[in-house]
């Protein structure tokens, strides 16, 4: 059987009122301290003596009432007792409530304390320290607050420790100074814990804390050391235009939501994580002013407008990120990160409920940066606007950067004709452009839509979508990606060719018979197909234009005199004889496909050819060649390195 806890219960180190104490239950009785001279607390003595007490208090006297419980009259006199006739405040000097309960409202407000004291204290009701200011060492540690804890433009002149406290409603410290350390290690928040516009001179510790509810510490001001190691916010986290000048910690920091950075400034910062968010980070706006490495989990990462004054690399898993208009003043690598993240205990992070989606990175868009400082590595581009961004010919990309690829299967164009698109890797852009063609219907199939589908004046133009495919060729060209860097020549082509405002209709025609005879010279199967049939209607037309129906033998005419012989030799025309059903026979074949051989190969048959058949040979040595010349350096785009 168990004891019940109040048999177990061990006395206060002071001297304690004991009220109300009772052997068989209750062996301590009340635990307030006995008032000086009396056996009782400051609840528990007579109304005589407690007025003499109160009576004999002075604004600025120290006061002990540790363990005691405070109604809200008892407080309440007590404080009157306190009152500064020049300020019409109480003011006390040392004040320890260690382990005093306080019942109904505890109204601390605009009070100015020397040493607080109220450590494993009790606050059933609203506790109210709005405006109050403590000149010395305040100790909350442990502290327990069922309801509101309100302090509000309160004043810390020295540490402030509120370790291990239990805030049960909303604690609210918008506007507090704290001008030495303030210790919030391991504390509870069970409510919405605001903290905006505070300002924290020394040290801030939030290692360990758990916020239940919205945390909102926006244009907070950290002037020392911020530290949310291993914090657990199990809903919001708002950092929004806060300003972290000192050391910034939030290694091992878990966020079930939306972790907002917005416009936050970090000075010195050297690395940012590893934080796990379940939904958003934004840090769109902030500013890093020293070199930084981010280690991120989470759904999306925001940075529009981000600036980073040094070199900064983004180690991330699971993200989308959204890079637009960030402003790079050094190198920033984007890493996508295949390993977990570890704690500073070496332990693996937990990354929640981020665990059941794919643990890839992906860049969203890169409008409106300048790309000459960007790395982009083992990142998933296949969603990413280029549109608008600077310098893409210097953007390095580093291991597997996926794009989207062109649709698969085979196609009906017109419900009759079969047609296929050629496998390669293509831009979001190129996608939301099709899209929107004429032949594609509604939803579109194969190619992805864009964000303003089906808005024509909202999707890229046909120039830009080149313009973009040109520069990012270049830079798989000085990264020594020949097979991307063809991909990426044969979508500036296709741009080009279907472009009827910025390209001439007799350039858009070579550029048609250039794709139609060898994919833009970078599909082999292509020209060797055209190939193969320019040879196949060559031999034809000379088994039945070309080849005459008999080799003509050469005739010698000649004349003596005396001992010299002169011979004059003709060669006759080559004469074409015979219907066409019997210019085609195995011989003619054979005949004019060594012809056809030679010609691609520029070599002379030595073939007798009629007129016609030498026409024939002359366009087949000109066209020919060059489709075998095409289906070589398709070849070779494809495996150079």
């Amino acid at each position: 059987m168990s004891t019940p806890p109040s048999l177990i219960s061990s006395p206060p180190s002071w001297a304690h009122c004991g009220h109300g104490a009772d052997p068989a239950n209750d062996r301590v009785g009340c635990p307030g301290v006995s008032l000086p001279g009396h056996a009782a607390c400051l609840a528990h003595v007579s109304e005589t003596d407690r007025g003499a007490y109160l009576a004999a208090l002075t604004p600025g006297a120290d006061i002990d009432h540790r363990g005691t419980p405070f109604t809200e009259p008892l407080l309440h006199a007590l404080l009157q007792a306190l009152q500064d006739p020049a300020t019409g405040q109480p003011s006390i000097g040392t004040a320890a409530f260690d382990e005093a309960t306080f019942t109904g409202t505890a109204k601390f407000d605009k009070v100015t304390l020397g040493q607080a004291r109220f450590r494993l204290a009790t606050f059933t009701g609203h506790a109210g320290f709005g405006g109050a200011k403590l000149a010395g060492i305040a100790g909350f540690g442990e502290a327990t607050f069922a309801s509101t804890a309100f302090f509000g433009g309160a004043t810390f002149d020295a540490d402030a420790w509120f370790g291990g406290a239990t805030f049960g409603g909303h604690a609210w410290f918008g506007g507090a100074t704290f001008g030495g350390n303030a210790g919030f290690g391991a504390a509870t928040f069970n409510g919405t814990a605001g903290f905006g516009r505070a300002t924290f001179t020394g040290s801030a510790g939030f290692n360990r804390a758990t916020f239940t509810g919205h945390a909102g510490f926006g244009e907070a001001t950290f002037t020392g050391t911020a530290e949310f190691g291993e914090a657990r916010f199990l809903g919001d986290a708002g950092f929004g235009r806060t300003t972290f000048s000192g050391h910034t910690w939030f290694g091992g920091a878990t966020v079930a939501g939306n972790a907002e950075f917005g416009g936050a400034i970090f000075a010195t910062i050297s690395l940012f994580g590893p934080l796990v968010c379940g939904e958003t980070v934004d840090v769109s706006g902030a500013l890093f002013e020293a070199p930084v490495t981010m280690e991120v989990a989470a759904r999306r990462l925001s940075c529009a407008r981000t600036r980073w004054a040094s070199t900064a690399t983004l180690r991330l898993r699971y993200a989308t990120v959204d890079l637009s208009d960030a402003v790079l003043s050094s190198p920033l690598a984007v890493i996508s990160l295949p390993a977990l993240f570890s704690t500073s205990a070496g332990t693996a992070l937990d990354e929640g409920a981020l665990k059941v989606h794919d643990a890839s990175v992906r860049v969203a868009s890169l409008r409106g940066v300048d790309a000459a400082y960007l790395v982009l590595t083992g990142t998933d581009l296949s969603t990413c606007l280029f549109s608008g961004a600077f310098h893409l010919d210097q953007l390095r990309l580093e291991g597997h950067c996926e794009f989207a690829p062109a649709p698969s299967g085979i196609h009906w164009r017109h419900k009759i004709w079969p047609y296929r698109w050629t496998r390669r890797r293509t831009l979001a852009e190129e996608h939301h452009w099709r899209a929107l063609a004429a032949d594609n219907p509604a939803p579109p199939r194969g190619w992805h839509a864009g964000p303003h589908h089906p808005d024509p004046g909202l999707a890229p133009g046909l120039e830009d979508v080149a313009a973009t495919y040109r520069q990012l060729r270049k830079a798989f060209e000085d990264g020594k990606n020949e097979p991307g860097a063809a991909d990426f020549y044969y979508g500036e082509m296709e741009m080009r060719r279907h472009d009827r405002a910025g390209v001439p209709a007799g350039e858009r025609g070579l550029l048609w018979a250039y794709w139609l005879i060898s994919g833009y010279g970078l599909r082999a199967s292509r020209a060797l197909a055209c190939l193969g049939v320019a040879m196949a209607v060559t031999v034809v037309a000379l088994m039945l234009w070309g080849l005459p129906t008999n080799t003509p033998k050469p005739h010698s005419v000649g004349s003596l005199t005396g001992s010299t012989i002169a011979l004059t030799t003709d060669s006759p025309d080559p004469v074409l004889a015979g219907s066409m059903y019997q210019r085609l026979t195995a011989r003619r074949a054979e005949s004019a496909t060594r012809v056809v051989v030679n010609s691609v190969v520029f070599r002379f048959s030595g073939q007798n050819l009629t007129t016609n058949g030498t026409f024939i040979e002359m366009a087949s040595r000109i066209f020919e060649p060059v489709l075998l010349v095409l289906a070589v350096l398709a070849v070779r785009s494809r495996v150079k390195r």
